[in-house]
């Protein structure tokens, strides 16, 4: 009967995730070095190909209308309604910055805005503006590009399109419904590109090391790839060649327990 439990013990553990595998931020709890000084939390840059919403507004209404780019077709996508509608609507009426940096604001023309911040840009526009358009200008400006794509062994994988100016690896995976039990939380890659260059890393989530990683803050169109545990290989098997495992292991335990009540 020992022998039987054994073998029993051995298939149970060969099909199951233990705790250790998932438990973020180990080995250190948290709490012991909390408060922990935040690092490379520097502000969003424009890069070429971004696209940002720009709004200008003034005391005068009429004064600021020139300003703000109004496409023909934008009555037509709000009627629409919905989030489809208001995605549409956001994308016709934002501002490209081209290959060379560059963005063509109306009236104010060519203005070059790559490796800005959004508070820089902004800053750019509203002098540009006081300089003999309007008094006492208001500009708002927002990202409308800012996705990332989560893909692997998450809850609910896709293409997450967010508001915030800065979101961290954390977020993003908890708006992409969690890790699964399957995660391998020690080796999650994020893929980054920028300025023609395309950049990679691994971060352990089991390592409070991710808190000072430059990629723990994610920017716009980043990729997060989390990968699988072996454990994960026994639930996507052949099924033809998982019922014969199952069924020979079946016949094994049989074949004991029939040995054993013999004796």
């Amino acid at each position: 009967m020992k022998l039987l439990f054994l073998l029993l013990a051995g298939l149970s553990i060969s099909s199951c995730v233990s705790n250790r595998d998932l438990v973020n931020f180990q080995p250190r709890d948290p709490v012991a070095f909390s408060p922990q000084e935040m690092v490379d939390r520097e502000e969003l840059t424009v890069q070429s190909e971004d696209l940002l919403r720009i709004t200008v507004s003034s005391l005068n209404p009429e004064a600021a209308a020139p300003f703000n780019e109004i496409r023909e077709d934008n009555q037509r996508v709000q009627s629409s309604g919905g989030q489809d509608g208001t995605l549409a609507l956001e994308l016709t009426t934002g501002y490209f910055v081209d290959v060379d940096g560059y963005l063509d604001f109306p009236v104010l023309g060519p203005i070059f805005v790559r490796g800005l911040t959004l508070e820089e840009v902004k800053r750019e526009i509203v002098n540009r503006l006081a300089n003999g358009y309007l008094k006492n200008p208001v500009v708002n400006i927002r990202f409308l590009n800012f996705k990332v794509t989560v893909l692997g062994e998450v809850n609910a994988p896709g293409l997450i399109r967010l508001s915030n100016k800065r979101v961290t690896v954390l977020e993003a995976l908890g708006i992409a419904g969690d890790l699964t039990v399957y995660a391998n939380r020690t080796n999650i890659l994020v893929m980054r590109e920028a300025e023609g260059e395309r950049t990679f890393a691994r971060l352990d989530l089991q390592n409070d090391d991710i808190f000072s990683s430059p990629f723990y803050y994610l920017e716009q169109n980043d990729v997060i790839y989390v990968e699988p545990i072996q454990a994960r290989a026994v639930t996507v098997a052949d099924p033809v060649q998982r019922i014969v495992r199952y069924v020979s292991a079946s016949l094994s335990l049989i074949s004991i327990v029939v040995a054993l009540a013999t004796r």
